[in-house]
């Protein structure tokens, strides 16, 4: 697939991809022999992986981190594990403050509605 269209399936410009790649977000992406990326499978999971990865917060320096430690080989598994652990516990306690907010809009919500409610009721 062309960078053309992995950019239009994955909502990222040409100029993101490249960036991904030459920072180490995404592995080398195969080139045809004219020298013209050829997005295959394997990149375009990489290019899911970190879309979902970034939607959720997770820092570009832990991703590319873990790309490289990809790179290397099964002896870095352990810690691959390590880092994924640790920014699944970054992403969990920001959720966790998020929902913590959600909890006390709702709240202040349902304060207004009941105040709007006093409102509505006729008074006899």
């Amino acid at each position: 697939m062309t960078i053309a269209e992995t950019s239009r399936k994955y909502g990222l410009s040409p100029d993101t991809l490249r960036y991904y790649e030459r920072i180490g977000l995404i592995p080398p992406v195969p080139r045809t022999k004219s020298g013209i990326r050829d997005y295959d499978e394997e990149s375009c999971n990489w290019i899911e992986l970190m879309k979902c990865m970034r939607a959720a917060g997770v820092q570009i320096e832990a991703l590319v981190q873990y790309v490289a430690l990809v790179r290397q080989g099964d002896e870095t598994l352990e810690a691959r594990r390590e880092l994924l652990a640790r920014q699944r516990d970054q992403l969990a306690a920001r959720m966790a403050d998020m929902q913590r907010s959600l909890d006390r809009l709702d709240e202040k919500l349902n304060y207004h509605d009941r105040l709007l409610a006093e409102r509505r009721e006729p008074r006899s």
